[in-house]
């Protein structure tokens, strides 16, 4: 019997955490939860997360990248895979986000909404789920 892996979700839309917690943990993670970034820091240190899910806009418009450049900086949380999730190339905007080494160091860009089956699949590729 394999361990039960520990998902941190990072979001400020208290909705949208509660479903994405219900859908992790009935695939049989472990899931932790935050709402803002600096909250997202301090609970990655605290709980050893296998994986990151992070939304980018929360208590400020870059509070997700700041934060994801903070965990790649962070000895105790450099290769923790993160899923980063977020609407803003939906929003006009002439420049498109992705991940990048420097700027934008995640694992995968997800755009929102995210239909729930991709979402999985993405935590299941980075991430099996403890047996």
């Amino acid at each position: 019997m394999s361990e039960q892996k520990n998902v941190l979700l990072v979001d400020d839309d208290p909705d949208l955490v509660e479903l994405n917690k219900i859908m992790l943990e009935g695939s049989g993670y472990r899931v932790y939860t935050a709402h803002s970034g600096k909250e997202g820091r301090e609970k990655a240190l605290e709980v050893d997360p296998d994986l990151i899910i992070l939304d980018v806009m929360m208590e400020t418009e870059l509070a997700g990248l700041e934060t994801a450049r903070w965990l790649r900086d962070n000895p105790d949380t450099k290769t923790i895979p993160i899923i980063m999730l977020t609407g803003v190339n939906q929003q006009g905007n002439s420049f498109k986000f992705g991940p990048d080494e420097v700027w934008l160091p995640v694992d995968e860009f997800i755009e929102k909404p995210v239909d729930a089956e991709r979402l999985l699949g993405e935590v299941k590729d980075k991430l099996p789920a403890g047996e």
